[in-house]
Parts: C-alpha cells; structure tokens; sequence
C-alpha cells in the first residue's frame, strides 16, 4: 500500500481529464479519503507493521478498551483530539504518522504556533515516556494533560 502525497496527486490530476476522472480513482484509491473507516485502516496498519495489540495500545492509551474497540470501528466518534492523540501516542507513531492520523480522522493537526500544541509536537519526537509521563511534562509547562475519554462523552 504506496499513499501518495499531495503534491504527488495533484501533479497527476493537473494531467487528468473529466473522463479519466474513475481511472484516477481507482489508480490511487490508497491514497484516497473515500471511506470513513480511513483513521482505522491506517491506525490498525501501523499497529500491525509494529506488532502492537489494540488491547495493548487501549491500555498504554489509558482508555477504556470498549470505548476503544468503538472508536477503531467506527461505531463511535470523538469530537475530542486528545482521545486521538492518546491512541496515536499508544501505538508508537511519529510526529508526522500522528498528524496524518489526525487528517485521516478529520481533526485539526497539531499546530507549531499554538504552545500546547507545539510541546506536543515535541513529546511526539522525544517520547518521554508513558501517557502519565506526557501529562507530567505538560502540566510541569502549566498546559493541559491530554484529557481523557471519561471528561468527553
């Protein structure tokens, strides 16, 4: 599974015609937002390239497993990034796996002007440690801890 980037899709749709248009589909259908199962099938792909359980990422998340199993499929939605960014944190990704997770999910991304945000980009590059580890380092900053699922439902 090739995801193309951006930049990489519009430079083949600045050579595409109208009548192409369901060839550039399926063409490039990995890297496509077309389902809304898109945050799972990435978020699951990466857990399993790194041999991470869903159960294990739940855990090290600290969020309750059937809140957690809901969320991967699907059948609940969050309106709260700090869930996500738990999940992402739990599964070992990077900075930039974090931020196309959040894209995938339809969450803003982490801003490198916004203070919480960029020390959050920063915990994502040094990994600190376990999620109580990351919400030492932020309130250590006087920010917010990444809240959890119990605060948002």
């Amino acid at each position: 599974m090739k995801e193309k980037s951006t930049r990489e899709l519009e430079e083949v749709l600045g050579k595409t015609h109208l009548k192409e248009f369901d060839k550039y589909c399926e063409e490039n259908q990995d890297s496509l937002n077309t389902e809304s199962s898109a945050f799972s099938t990435y978020v699951k792909g990466i857990m399993s390239e790194r041999g991470i359980t869903q159960q294990s990422v739940f855990v090290n998340a600290d969020i309750p497993e059937r809140y957690g199993y809901k969320l991967l499929s699907g059948e609940k939605r969050t309106k709260q990034r700090d869930v996500i960014l738990r999940i992402c944190y739990a599964s070992e990704m990077t900075l930039d796996e974090t931020q196309r997770a959040l894209k995938k999910y339809e969450m803003p991304e982490l801003y490198a002007k916004v203070p919480r945000d960029a020390m959050l980009m920063i915990i994502f590059n040094e990994r600190p440690g376990s999620i109580i580890d990351v919400n030492s380092v932020l309130k250590s900053k006087k920010m917010a801890p990444l809240r959890t699922s119990g605060l948002q439902e």
